[in-house]
């Protein structure tokens, strides 16, 4: 090679180490990025700087442990868990000050104290146990027949567009009308049994599940399904086979939301005509006047509505953990 040729190569070298653009993508002449993207190293593990914030604050524990990576993992867990446990934390705190400074009357709030006494005889006597079994079984039927439902048709109305223009316009009028209105419809069609309760929660959480379905149907990649029609694919394996993997997070969603629809929903179909369930321990403690005891209802409703959520959330993570790869690539 000449002395030419080495200017050159040795300029396109600099000329390309120029060109990396801070943010780690390289960049062309005209200034727009080419996507060639060189990872920022930080120091200790790669890619993750709160290892490393955490490496230089607890050099002394790392001495002292022989630099264990378990123990990084384990603060970095304890920290996250007091970042979000500091609202409720500090809700708790100012429902037990103010009943206890006299802002507000101990009567109708009792400090929280009070209310977890109260929810610990619940549990010891197992009072509690027997009404989360009935809202529960109640909050379950009605959601799953809803998603048995909501799913199908919501693909049937994404897919096939002529099927969602004759049955929109039916759709909105449905979904409009407000639930617990249609309640004393329920209780007339169903009577006072399980049936209408199951009924009203199906009729709540059926709503977001099929609409997100049908979002997630309609606003799937056009360059995915142009992708697989060129591979020639027939219509039965590109609805099953990649639209809707590709509409499943909104479904998922989907479900995340009727779920809390279904405990929303049930605590006001147990206040009328049922003697067991969470709703039904509420309405009954507040006309007993048994205060702490309504409260201590209302939070285990909060804590079972958390748990599913949280169960929900990690189950549309496993589900849709292609997406993360896919973003993360």
């Amino acid at each position: 090679m000449g002395l030419r040729d080495d200017k050159v190569a040795h300029g396109h070298k600099d000329l390309g180490e120029a060109c990396i653009a801070p943010g780690g993508y390289a960049s062309g002449l005209d200034g727009q990025e080419i996507g060639v993207r060189r990872e920022n190293v930080v120091p200790g593990r790669p890619g993750d700087q709160r290892s490393s914030v955490l490496r230089q604050l607890f050099r002394p524990l790392d001495t002292a442990i022989g630099g264990n990576h378990l123990t990084y993992q384990a603060l970095a867990f304890i920290g996250s868990a007091a970042q979000k446990s500091c609202a409720i934390l500090a809700l708790f705190l100012i429902w037990e000050l103010l009943p206890r400074t006299g802002v507000v009357d101990p009567y109708l709030l009792p400090p929280f104290t009070k209310v977890v006494g109260a929810l610990y005889r619940l549990i010891a006597s197992g009072e509690i146990f027997g009404h989360m079994l009935s809202s529960f079984r109640r909050s379950v039927g009605g959601f799953s027949i809803a998603i048995a439902i909501g799913i199908p048709l919501g693909v049937l109305m994404g897919w096939f567009k002529g099927f969602e223009k004759s049955i929109d316009p039916l759709l909105q009028v449905f979904r409009n009308t407000s639930i617990l209105a249609l309640f004393p419809v329920f209780i007339l069609l169903f009577g006072l049994g399980e049936i209408s309760k199951i009924a009203i929660i199906f009729w709540g959480t059926l709503w977001p599940t099929m609409l997100n379905t049908i979002g997630g149907v309609k606003n799937a990649d056009p360059l995915i399904i142009k992708s697989a029609r060129s591979m020639g694919v027939s219509r039965f394996t590109l609805l099953f086979r990649v639209i809707i993997p590709a509409a499943s997070p909104s479904i998922l969603t989907g479900i995340r939301l009727s779920a809390a629809n279904a405990i929303l929903i049930l605590v006001a179909a147990e206040m009328l005509g049922a003697n067991s369930g969470l709703g039904f321990l509420i309405f009954y403690s507040e006309q007993s006047y048994a205060i702490p005891e309504m409260y201590a209802g209302i939070v285990a409703i909060a804590a079972l509505g958390w748990t599913v959520n949280y169960l929900l959330v990690i189950f549309e993570r496993r589900v849709t953990r292609w997406k993360e790869q896919v973003h993360g690539a």
